[in-house]
């Protein structure tokens, strides 16, 4: 049995630990830098931020329709939460862990964000760590603005 493969991602943001924490649980903030690329066009957001609740944000792509589903585990402002995640379709057996912690630090703060996956996603470690490194990048973005 293979181990779960485990990524972990640091970013320090120029602002404070509550304002990056509920930009992950603002629809307007999530919708610009969560799984958004820059050909696409976000047309869901769907949000329902406490404890079992879950999300649904659907961008419209070149090569079509992105969705991506959470469920939230975790929510402990500003810093923790923990979701599980799938790209749709999924089943239930394809979701993963992903957990962002948020520490205050010297003019602003760090977010660790750590995804949890099965073994059979191993092949896409690479895109995955990409993908979030991204939305991180975006994330600094929309804190800017």
């Amino acid at each position: 049995m293979s181990a779960p493969v485990v990524l972990t991602i640091t970013r320090d943001y120029a602002a404070p630990a509550a304002r990056v924490f509920d930009a992950w649980l603002d629809p307007a903030d999530a919708a610009r830098f969560l799984f958004a690329t820059p050909d696409g066009e976000m047309i869901r957001c769907d949000m329902d931020p406490q404890a079992g609740g879950g999300f649904t944000l659907t961008e419209r792509r070149p090569a079509g329709d992105a969705e991506h589903r959470g469920r939230y585990l975790e929510i402990e402002r500003p810093h923790r939460l923990v979701f599980l995640f799938a790209a749709s379709p999924a089943e239930e057996g394809e979701w993963t862990r992903v957990t962002i912690k948020i520490a205050d630090a010297p003019g602003g703060c760090t977010l660790t964000l750590t995804h949890e996956m099965d073994p059979q996603w191993a092949a896409y470690e690479a895109q995955t760590r990409k993908g979030w490194t991204m939305i991180l990048e975006s994330l600094a973005r929309t804190l800017e603005s």
